[in-house]
């Protein structure tokens, strides 16, 4: 493959990653309007569990065949890599079976963990049904990645990004549609349209395994070729396969479950320590804001801006292994100024438009509890960012084993200071403890990365400086906003309201922050690059 095809398909595959999670928040504002934060709560108390158990048994196998399958073509051996998939098949099969088997029977074990009795909104039963309906996808998903993986391998990123898309999409369909007919059309429990929304992954893992299944009957007979038209066919031992699938799949895994750990905490701990302070009835809401609509919302400026940032990691690679120091601290101060750049921003106009977003978007019911909780639930998305980023960069520079030390000084944080911090300061304690424990991981991976190449940051703190002036300007002008408009408007009561105001904000703060990084040319000098349509319509 050249070249230029491999870049374009590096950036099909990015821009359908990004399709894929702006759909998947999308689809949250009509599914909360018709099942309310109660049947999000519900929806949530099941996706995460099912989130950890599909990366308990995918553990980064998928993206370590693509790199074992891209390593060994390389070689132009094209018959270890198709033993490596056949291999790895297998094994997903078996993980996502288990996986499967310990998800359905174990939930009312799960329930049991979740749910505190006091809860009045949901029961143990509700919760059980909808972990076991969404464990079925299990069975499939796990082998279905492999396959994206072995495309990726192979350089053919269209397969992967197709699939992507469709499986979202199908997932959303049904899940749109099945909650309509039950609560809106029969009338019927609001468990059981739960229960189908948990279920279309399954559904979505369908669609996608059909994308990816035409791909491979329209390609088998090229791999097939390359195999027969190698001359040394070394039959590689399943064990040192497997022995060197696992070296590569570590390093993934500890990025990949990072933050489902941290739901997954709050999952555990959250509606049992509200229930010791005798708020158990605002248990549910708060965290649906927080977990479920809130954490889709916040990771949309995660994801532009690590997908930004993630695409220098090749070159960061590159320079460390060919000693170019100069241009490997250069890089490096890239990643991170470009997460502060787009992020930043992004935070602080969350937590000045919470009231206004979340009611707009999702309901204004509970909103004095909703607001508040988005608000300073907002800021985690910066030491998200922070940890992949940086995470990556350790990678790059082959300190990836030091991640499992941040990570773990993090969750073992989260583990002992959320239960406490929930009694204490309610709904926004496992926010706070989020936030601690993420920054813990974060100044480790820093450390880390200065330690190991002596990484100044001297130039991200100046270009940081710059970026919280162009912040506080974008802060007054929003505030100006919000004081006019709300003289007329009722954002807390009434929904257009609320829109006028989100759209208002976003619209003067966003081409306020904008204009002044690219005037300023900041954004130039963190992208390397000018935009070229915005210098002609300003004839620079």
């Amino acid at each position: 493959m050249s070249s230029s095809n491999f870049l374009r398909g590096t950036l099909l595959l990015t821009g359908a990653s990004f399709l894929s999670k702006f759909l998947g928040m999308i689809y949250t504002i009509p599914f909360t309007n018709m099942v309310g934060e109660t049947g999000m709560a519900l929806y949530g108390y099941s996706y995460i569990p099912y989130t950890i158990m599909l990366s308990m048994s995918t553990i980064g196998v998928p993206l370590a065949v693509s790199k074992f399958v891209a390593k060994y073509n390389s070689f132009n051996d094209y018959y270890s890599s198709m033993r490596m998939f056949k291999v790895s098949t297998v094994l997903m099969l078996i993980t996502g079976f288990i996986a499967f088997i310990i998800m359905y029977f174990g939930a009312g074990v799960f329930s049991g963990w979740i749910l505190s009795e006091e809860n009045k909104n949901i029961t143990l039963n509700e919760v059980k049904d909808v972990i076991q309906m969404v464990s079925f996808s299990l069975i499939i998903i796990p082998s279905m990645a492999i396959m994206r993986g072995f495309f990726q391998g192979n350089k053919s990123m269209g397969p992967t990004a197709v699939s992507q898309v469709i499986e979202q999409i199908f997932r959303i369909a049904f899940l749109l549609v099945a909650v309509f007919i039950v609560v809106i059309v029969l009338q019927g429990e609001l468990a059981t349209a739960i229960g189908f929304a948990a279920f279309s992954a399954f559904i979505g893992a369908i669609a996608s395994w059909g994308v990816l299944a035409f791909y491979w009957k329209k390609r088998k007979k090229y791999l097939d070729a390359a195999i027969e038209g190698q001359k040394k066919k070394e039959k590689i031992p399943v064990s040192t396969l497997l022995k060197e699938l696992s070296r590569y799949a570590g390093p993934f895994v500890l990025i990949g479950v990072a933050i489902p750990l941290y739901q997954l905490i709050d999952l555990f701990t959250f509606n049992h320590a509200m229930a010791e302070i005798g708020k158990a009835d605002v248990a549910d809401i708060a965290f649906s804001v927080f977990n479920v609509q809130g954490h889709k919302l916040v990771i949309i400026p995660v994801t532009i801006a690590t997908g930004l940032s993630l695409a220098l990691i090749p070159e960061i690679t590159d320079a460390y292994n060919t000693k170019d120091t100069l241009k490997l601290k250069k890089l490096i101060n890239q990643a991170l100024q470009i997460i502060m750049f787009f992020v930043l921003p992004a935070i602080v106009g969350l937590i000045l438009l919470s009231d206004s977003i979340y009611g707009s978007l999702f309901s204004l019911d509970n909103i004095d509890v909703a607001g508040k909780v988005f608000a300073w639930y907002a800021p985690v998305a910066l030491t998200f960012a922070f940890f992949t980023v940086t995470s990556y960069i350790l990678q790059g520079v082959e300190r990836q084993n030091f991640t499992l030390i941040s990570l773990s000084a993090g969750i073992l944080t989260k583990i002992l200071l959320n239960s406490l911090f929930i009694q204490v300061f309610a709904e926004i304690g496992a926010i706070l403890v989020t936030l601690i424990a993420t920054s813990i991981a974060v100044i480790l991976n820093v450390w880390q990365i200065k330690k190991a190449i002596d990484f100044q940051f001297k130039n991200f703190y100046k270009l940081t400086l710059l970026m919280l002036i162009f912040t506080a300007i974008m802060t007054i002008a929003v505030l100006i906003v919000k004081g006019i408009l709300g003289v007329f408007l009722e954002v807390d009561k009434n929904r257009f309201d609320a829109i006028i105001m989100m759209v208002a904000g976003v619209g003067v703060g966003g081409f306020i922050y904008l204009y002044l990084g690219y005037a300023s040319t900041l954004f130039e000098r963190i992208t390397g690059r000018r935009i070229a349509v915005i210098d002609k319509l300003l004839r620079r």
